[in-house]
C-alpha cells in the first residue's frame, strides 16, 4: 500500500520533490498551493499518482483540511507558513516534515514535537539539513573536538553580474539568511553572531570564493554539539564581491529591516534571473585530538545541475529535494525515530548516502 503524502508548496523546490517522489512507486502525491499557475506546472509534469488542490495553505482549519487522511506532510513553503503547517499536522496526526531555515520557526515546531506521536523532522534540505549530517558523522570519528567548520553555497556555473549570483530558492528564505542573527559555539559558549560578517576567502579547485556568516545553516547541531566542541559555525560560500553589495543594500540602504524587505524582494526578483546551470558547494573542515594526536579531517563535494526522471533540475532543486525525500524515506523505512523531533544530524550518513534520493550526493 502506497503512503499517503501531502506537499505544501509547489515553487522551485516543490517541483524537484514532486519529481523524485512520484517517480519512487510507493508514494502517491497531494500537492497543494493557492497559485493556479505553480499547479498548471505540476499538471504539465506528466508525474504519476500526482493530485493538486488550490488552497489558502496559511488558513489554519484549511491546512488541517488538506493534510487529514495523509500519512506525511511535507512542507515546502516560505518559513512564516511553518507555524500553521506544523500545527495543522500534529492536529490531524501526520508525520512532519520542511524545509525552513529559520531559527523561530523551528523554534516552534520543537514545542510542537515534544509530546508529538509522530516524527517532526524540521530542516531538512542542504543547509540545515545534509550539512549537519556531514559535519556530525566526520566530527564523530574525533576523541575530542575542537573546531567543526561547516561552508556550503549554492552557485551559478556561469556567474554574469554584479554579484556573480542567480535566484535559484526562495527568495524570501534567502533575504533571511542575509539578515537575521547566527547562531555559533565560540570558544565553547553559544553565542549569536552578525549575518554577512566573519568574512574569509579560500580556493577550491583553482577558484577562489568568500565565505561569511548566515542565519540558520547550522539546523539543531549547535544543541547536539553543546559542550563537545570550543568553535561550530556555519558560512555561506559566494565569489569574491557579493557579500560587500548585499551588505550595501541590507545594513546602508536599510532594506534588512523587517518592514523593508519586501522592497530587497522585489528589488532582487526583478533584476536577478534564475538558472538551472548551477553548482553546490558542501565543505566541512573538523579539527580535533584523534589517537593523542591533533588532527584535521576534511569532507568536500560539488554537486552540479542534471536531468532527472527526463526533466533538468537546478543543484540546489536536486540536493534540497533529495535532503527531505532521503528524510522521509529513513523515517519510513524504521532507520530514525516516528515520534517527537527527529534532528538531522541523528541521520547516519552511510544511510543517507545508500538511499535512493541520497544517492544525488553520493555521485
Amino acid at each position: 500500500m502506497k503512503t499517503r503524502l501531502i506537499l505544501l508548496g509547489a515553487g522551485k523546490i516543490g517541483d524537484a520533490i514532486v519529481n523524485l517522489l512520484s517517480h519512487a512507486g510507493d508514494y502517491q502525491l497531494t500537492v497543494a498551493d493557492r497559485d493556479p499557475q505553480r499547479l498548471a506546472h505540476v499538471r504539465a509534469m506528466g508525474c504519476p499518482d500526482v493530485r493538486v488542490v488550490q488552497a489558502d495553505i496559511g488558513d489554519p482549519d484549511t491546512a488541517a483540511g488538506l493534510i487529514k487522511g495523509h500519512d506525511v506532510t511535507l512542507s515546502a513553503c516560505p518559513f512564516f507558513l511553518t507555524p500553521v503547517i506544523a500545527s495543522a499536522a500534529k492536529k490531524v496526526g501526520a508525520h512532519y516534515f520542511d524545509l525552513t531555515e529559520d531559527v523561530e520557526s523551528t523554534r516552534v515546531v520543537k514545542r510542537l514535537a515534544e509530546d508529538a506521536t509522530t516524527a517532526f523532522v524540521p530542516q531538512c534540505g542542504l543547509a540545515p539539513g545534509f550539512i549537519s549530517i556531514v559535519a556530525n558523522d566526520v566530527a564523530s570519528r574525533f576523541d575530542r573536538l575542537r573546531d567543526v567548520h561547516m561552508r556550503v553555497g549554492a552557485l551559478p556555473t556561469f556567474p554574469s553580474n554584479a554579484l556573480k549570483y542567480n535566484l535559484t530558492w526562495s527568495t524570501d528564505g534567502l533575504i533571511n539568511e542575509y539578515c537575521n542573527l547566527c547562531e555559533a559555539i565560540v570558544d565553547g559558549y553559544l553565542r549569536e553572531v552578525p549575518a554577512l560578517e566573519g568574512m574569509e576567502h579560500f580556493s577550491l579547485d583553482g577558484i577562489d570564493y568568500e565565505a561569511f556568516n548566515t542565519s540558520g545553516g547550522l539546523g539543531t547541531l549547535c544543541e547536539s554539539l553543546a559542550g563537545k566542541v570550543q568553535n561550530l559555525n556555519y558560512k555561506t560560500v559566494r565569489y569574491p564581491g557579493h557579500r560587500d553589495i548585499i551588505k550595501m543594500l541590507v545594513r546602508d540602504l536599510q532594506l534588512g529591516l523587517p518592514d523593508r524587505r519586501a522592497i530587497l524582494k522585489e528589488v532582487l526578483e526583478a533584476s536577478i534571473p534564475i538558472t538551472r546551470q548551477d553548482v553546490v558547494l558542501v565543505f566541512v573542515s573538523v579539527c580535533g585530538m584523534r589517537d593523542g594526536r591533533l588532527e584535521q579531517e576534511t569532507y568536500a563535494k560539488k554537486i552540479y545541475s542534471q536531468e532527472v526522471n527526463g526533466e533538468r533540475l537546478s543543484a540546489i532543486q536536486v540536493t534540497t529535494a533529495a535532503g527531505i525525500c532521503t528524510m522521509v524515506d529513513l523515517v519510513m523505512q524504521g532507520k530514525l525515530p516516528k515520534a517527537g523531533l527527529v534532528r538531522q544530524e541523528q541521520a547516519r550518513l552511510a544511510d543517507f548516502l545508500a538511499n535512493r534520493f541520497g544517492r544525488f550526493y553520493a555521485a
